[in-house]
């Protein structure tokens, strides 16, 4: 009995400490911001339902579905599920379950073990212990909704942070958000692995520069466009510096002991992409440029 006893207790400990504090910012009456743990969620929420996009971890979602009650009648709930390291994500963040309608850009989805580009694989073993679920629905270059008095698009990039890169505009609002292609606490990480280019990084964000536009980063709290202009400026005064030590013919090892981010350091260097491993991803992109 006090085994069983022992056991609820942990259980029931585990189911708290699951739930986390959960940050919210209303961006307009229809458009809110959610804080987890794993990243910044956008929601259109209103008469039609709610809509969220972005990286939302098991822990928020059940206060997250709170204040979506509080703020609309409609029982309908679309779920996008932006691209990160497997490492990080937490699938579908249990919205399946709750009947939302979840989705995932095809190749990222594909890596979740997702029934596109070839046989399906295993659900990895770091979500089955979550005990979430995959999303189970795709698209490849543009998903619309007209929804809330809001227009979004969310549009597939060119590989920037990975090959299944989409941006999200909320056009009334003027927000946008990309998801790992601006971090917002930190350097980005440009995967290799997945697709990710230099070159597609600063394609996606470079229009979208203005002070106009209300930016939501992956983490950390809402910007606007000239902190994307001054991210972008910093990410080609360091590759213009690497390619300057390429072309002396300095070695990658060479060129990491002359820090080239350092006045940036201080800014940029506590995300999740160290300084070392950003001049690398530099490295990486202008040689394969210059064919070496």
């Amino acid at each position: 009995m006090k085994v069983l006893l022992l056991l609820l207790s942990f259980a029931f400990a585990s189911i708290g400490a699951a739930q986390e504090k959960v940050g919210v910012t209303e961006v307009a009456p229809n458009v809110l911001v959610f804080a987890t743990t794993t990243g910044n969620v956008v929601a259109s929420v209103g008469p039609d339902g709610a809509l969220l996009v972005g990286t939302p971890s098991v822990g928020s979602t059940a206060e997250i579905s709170r204040v979506l009650a509080e703020k609309t009648k409609s029982p309908v709930r679309y779920v996008i599920i932006a691209p990160e390291a497997l490492k990080d994500s937490q699938g579908d963040a249990g919205w399946g379950r709750r009947g939302a309608f979840v989705a995932m850009q095809e190749i990222a989805l594909g890596r979740l073990g997702g029934h596109v580009m070839g046989e399906p694989a295993a659900l990895p073993p770091t979500l089955s212990q979550l005990g979430v679920d995959r999303p189970r629905i795709s698209f490849s270059e543009v998903l619309s909704f007209d929804m809330n008095g809001e227009a979004i698009h969310i549009i597939r990039q060119p590989p920037g942070y990975c090959n299944g890169d989409a941006l999200v505009h909320f056009h009334v609002a003027n927000l946008m958000y990309f998801g790992e292609a601006f971090p917002g606490d930190g350097y980005p990480t440009i995967d290799e692995a997945q697709g990710g280019t230099l070159d597609g990084l600063i394609k996606t964000l470079e229009p979208w520069t203005s002070k106009d536009f209300k930016i939501v980063p992956a983490r950390g709290p809402l910007t606007d466009g000239t902190t994307v202009a001054s991210y972008v400026q910093m990410i080609k005064t360091v590759r213009s510096r690497v390619e300057q030590m390429v072309k002396a013919g300095q070695t990658e090892k060479q060129i990491l002991a002359a820090n080239p981010t350092a006045e940036f350091d201080a800014q940029f260097g506590h995300g999740r992409t160290s300084p070392q491993l950003f001049v690398h991803e530099i490295y990486a992109a202008v040689t394969a440029a210059k064919g070496e």
